[in-house]
């Protein structure tokens, strides 16, 4: 199965960025053969300190919109809902790691979850 992932990152390196302070999201794409980065998709900034821009927002979700995940280093709960709305999963799950590796063990976990019950 094939899946495309966001992911925020500051240099490209390691999941590093708070999704509201990205200027860009490194798009991956991952499917049996393995994982191939895709292209960088700028976006507006988000966070303003404390409170956000909402048409940002508005274009980053239809920027991303055909991902099945964000990797991200934190974000917001009000954003979240908004990316789980769209279908998007927000993952901060791997804050500081190297992309290579968050993106395989959030692809080993997506299979695990497959194999083991529908719906995880």
């Amino acid at each position: 199965m094939t899946k495309k992932v966001a992911v925020a990152s500051k240099g490209g390196l390691a999941v590093d960025e708070h999704f509201g302070h990205a200027r860009y999201f490194r798009i991956y794409q991952i499917d049996p053969d393995g994982i191939t980065f895709v292209e960088n998709r700028d976006v507006e900034h988000y966070c303003l300190g404390g409170h956000g821009d909402r048409s940002a927002l508005m274009k980053i979700l239809d920027t991303i919109e055909d991902c099945d995940a964000v990797l991200v280093a934190r974000v917001g709960d009000g954003p979240a809902d908004k990316l789980l709305a769209r279908g998007i999963e927000p993952v901060m799950d791997y804050p500081w790691e190297e992309i290579d590796t968050a993106l395989k063990q959030w692809a080993q976990n997506q299979s695990d979850c497959t194999e083991e019950r529908a719906g995880c």
